[in-house]
């Protein structure tokens, strides 16, 4: 294999963090709901947003193995130019149909980007001896993400006061030039698996789990850190839409969402700067249980109340984010080999997105068909959720005590 020069590798390292911002300039992301059952109705928002998951599930691990097999920059241009061509019919598209295909190329671009750029990352720093380095990247990058959220946000409420079409017309800017940003990278040296190897073998990877009880442990935390992330994302828009209506405010929620949407990346970002001080002083377990409980706590307060103070309570949503993502993939990455590296995270995300696929169907099917989605369903899913959570919350903190989760600490910076 061609090894890049230093140089092309320090130039992925740069731009890791640029592709991460890019690629979370989601213009549309405060308005999506609104939009979607203003058009059609509340059970098809979910719907449509369900067929995202599973179009991204189908692909989670195919996308891996794309990735380990033909390369990580191969996979990443995929991404890109899906998610250009799912911008471009958002933008167009007038119909039901035209909208599912869109929807299933962004969970496309979604699937190709899983576990790849994290893969790319880690190996463009492995190759220039700087490997330890993986903690402070992963935490770069998610800090330019929460930022781009927390400016798309803000501005794509403030687009869709004017009309809404033009936050997605703004995504068409940001996905071509994470396209081009992306063509700019180099491919890092990895091995690849061989036809026939074990490596080969995506499935392998799910089978092969059970016998490293520390992947096992993150592999189910990562699953229930995607669902509870989630459920506010996708039922926090109609809920905000209720409050509102309580004070006649209504025709303020694309802007309020865009706000609250914004301020909650803004929270994001400023917990992200004291994230590895609290990972050294709190140690990786309590750190990670304590950031999913606070996940499901938020569903857990959305189904007790539907009063205007929870919103406020939604501003918390990526917090969790801040302070577990980063360290897991620094925590796992070095269990993983070249050769399968992509491929397990893929299948990480797929299990995720699995679950959370399912569970919004089953939410659709129960969902009252009219346009706008009432608070007693609302509270009905997310209250089913909120027990789920704490049983398995609870099930991970007795493993937690039997397992050495915690590598070397990490140095202080």
């Amino acid at each position: 294999m061609t090894h890049p020069n230093p140089n092309a590798l320090s130039r992925n390292i740069a731009l890791y963090p640029w592709t991460r911002f890019l690629r979370s300039l989601l213009f549309w992301q405060a308005i999506w709901f609104l939009y979607y059952q203003d058009v059609l109705s509340a059970a098809d928002a979910i719907l449509l947003y369900a067929l995202t998951d599973i179009a991204t599930t189908v692909l989670e691990v195919p996308s891996g193995y794309m990735s380990d097999r033909l390369g990580r920059r191969f996979t990443l241009l995929a991404s890109g130019v899906s998610g250009l061509l799912a911008a471009i019919l958002f933008v167009y598209g007038e119909t039901f149909l035209v909208f599912a295909i869109a929807t299933m190329l962004f969970g496309a671009s979604i699937a190709f980007s899983s576990g790849t750029d994290e893969a790319i990352l880690y190996e463009s720093l492995v190759a220039s001896g700087r490997a330890t380095e993986i903690e402070q990247q992963e935490v770069l990058a998610w800090r330019a993400s929460f930022i781009a959220l927390a400016l798309s946000a803000v501005a794509g409420g403030a687009l869709a006061m004017i009309n809404m079409k033009l936050a997605y017309i703004a995504v068409v800017f940001s996905f071509a030039a994470l396209t081009l940003v992306t063509w700019m990278m180099v491919e890092p040296p990895h091995s690849t698996p061989h036809v026939g190897s074990p490596e080969s073998k995506p499935w392998r990877q799910i089978l092969n789990t059970p016998r490293d009880p520390v992947l096992m442990w993150f592999f189910a935390l990562t699953v229930l850190l995607y669902a509870f992330s989630h459920l506010p994302f996708v039922f926090g828009q109609p809920f905000i839409l209720n409050a509102l209506e309580t004070m006649n405010l209504e025709e303020s929620a694309p802007m309020v969402s865009g706000t609250i949407t914004a301020t909650m990346m803004a929270l994001s970002v400023c917990v992200s700067l004291f994230a590895v001080r609290l990972r050294i002083a709190l140690g990786l377990p309590k750190l990670l249980i304590g950031s999913l409980g606070l996940q499901i706590a938020i569903s857990g307060i959305m189904a007790l109340t539907d009063s205007t103070v929870v919103v406020a309570i939604l501003m918390l949503r990526m917090v969790p984010d801040a302070l577990t993502r980063p360290f897991i993939l620094a925590r796992i990455q070095p269990l993983l080999t070249d050769a399968n590296r992509a491929t397990w995270l893929s299948v990480q995300s797929f299990m995720g997105r699995l679950l959370f696929a399912f569970a919004l169907t089953i939410g659709a099917i129960s969902t009252t068909d009219v346009g706008e989605m009432p608070y007693a369903d609302i509270q009905a899913i997310l209250s089913v959720a909120t027990g789920l959570g704490v049983a398995a919350i609870l099930t991970l903190t007795i493993a937690a005590r039997k397992i050495a989760l915690e590598a070397t600490p990490p140095a202080r910076r």
